[in-house]
């Protein structure tokens, strides 16, 4: 039996601010971006994240024109968190953002 691959992360696509280039679904190494079937309010059809498989690697980020329309969150393994750090800064240790 297979384990099942956990996720290494997820990204956030801010629809007011994609334009639908596609530049980065090319760029995504796992294939986990794709436009989306509905239209943002300046009319163009967004990037969405499919849900699983992103790998964190941030490439999406770095080939978006768009500033702010992709954040990539990368997770931290469990075995690497510090429970004691948990009610810190607002619990932004658990995740990175670009």
């Amino acid at each position: 039996m297979v384990a099942e691959k956990q996720d290494r992360g997820r990204l956030q696509v801010d629809t007011n601010e994609c334009k639908g280039c596609g530049l980065c679904i090319e760029a995504c190494p796992p294939r986990v971006i794709a436009l989306g079937q509905e239209l943002n309010h300046y009319g163009y059809r967004t990037a969405s994240y499919l849900g699983s498989g992103c790998t964190a690697c941030g490439i999406c980020f770095l080939t978006c024109p768009e500033p702010g329309a992709i954040t990539v969150l990368r997770a931290i393994p469990r075995d690497r968190v510090d429970v004691s750090d948990l009610g810190k800064n607002g619990g932004a240790n658990l995740c990175a953002s670009n």
